[in-house]
Formats: C-alpha cells, structure tokens, sequence
C-alpha cells in the first residue's frame, strides 16, 4: 500500500514538474533570429583557407561567425578577434560541427592574402581570412546585412568605416542570426561576447 502511494507521489511530482516546465517561459536569444534561416546569394571570394576561390560551398558543414574588419583596423577588429578566440571554445562545447570565424576584409588594396593569412593566423587554425575586389565583396557584404565604407583611390593612410556585428551561418550555409554590437558611449561598439555565448547555446540547442 505504502508503495503504491510512493509511486502515485512520485508520478503526481514529476507530471506537476513537466506541466511547470511547459509553462514556465522560457528563455528567448537576444540576438536577432531569421525565420526561417536565409539563404546567400551566390558569392565567390578568396580565402586564406583556399589555394581556389570559394563559393556558398565553403561556408556549410560548420557553424560560421563573419563580420567585417580590417588588419589595418586600430580597435574593434582586433578586440573582436580576441574576444571571439577566448569565446570560441565554449561555444564549440555546444556543436559536434566545427565553428569557424571568417575575417572579411573591407580593405582591399591594403589586405593581401598572405597578409590576412599572417593576421588570422596570429588567432589561430579557426580563424580565416576573406577578400575580395570591392565589385564582389561589395555585394557579398551587403547581401549579409552589413556595411562598409570605400576610401578614394588616391588616399593611403586611412580608415575603413564598417559594421561592427557579427552573423551567424549555420551547417546549411544560411544566415541563421545576427549578434549586434553594444554601443556604449565612450567605449569601443564591440558585440557582447558573454550575450553571444549564451544566444549560440540556445541557437544551437
């Protein structure tokens, strides 16, 4: 009899938990999420990764960050790249595919391959640089959501203005979301990295 009641207890707990659960809300990602996830236009780039240019191919069977930037760039390149490199093992203890951060460069003229090879190569294995001439990367940049500005041709020291997000490409190669910097005033509009972290994990799970 006493068992009988212990087991209705325990079955009563555990159908009252379930139900809690379903209605408890739960947590949302703050990033902005695509729904459905969108496709790329067609794109063909030059990759540090690739002796070949690459297309759409490349970006599937693995969770991919972009975002723009410069070797060039004094502050939110360079701070993104090491916030992503400290970041990039948690966020892979949450996916059995490999993720993967890709460096698009909005410079160019000044961007070589063995250039950014040598800059991402500095952040490790997991990083790949992009380039592109602008009437291909141009697009590419756009079609993700992102903006740069093109300097005058005859100038030489100068400062590239770019998006500081950063999208989120999953196994398919489609934009799945995108991460928002935190603008701060009087600080470098960087993405929250803690924010990223928790956001992938519930992307992903």
């Amino acid at each position: 009899m006493h068992k009988a009641l212990y087991l209705f207890a325990a079955l009563l707990a555990a159908g009252i938990g379930y139900f809690a659960y379903q209605l408890w809300p739960q947590p949302e990602p703050e990033a902005l999420i695509y729904q459905p996830p969108r496709a790329l236009k067609p794109f063909q780039l030059e990759s540090t990764d690739s002796q070949q240019p690459i297309a759409n191919a490349a970006l599937e069977g693995q969770w991919t960050l972009l975002f723009t930037g410069y070797t060039y760039c004094p502050d939110i390149c360079p701070t993104t790249m090491s916030d992503l490199r400290r970041a990039l093992p948690e966020l892979q203890d949450h996916t059995d595919v490999p993720v993967k951060v890709w460096l698009i460069s909005v410079d160019p003229k000044r961007d070589s391959l063995q250039r950014l090879n040598e800059y991402t190569g500095y952040f490790g294995s997991d990083f790949v640089g992009i380039r592109a001439e602008h009437p291909q990367l141009f697009p590419f940049v756009r079609d993700l959501g992102l903006m740069y500005s093109v300097p005058e041709e005859d100038e030489e020291n100068y400062l590239v203005n770019h998006s500081a997000a950063i999208i989120l490409v999953n196994p398919q190669g489609n934009r799945t979301a995108i991460f928002n910097a935190d603008p701060v005033p009087g600080e470098i509009p960087v993405v929250d990295m803690q924010q990223l972290q928790q956001d992938f994990a519930l992307i992903v799970d």
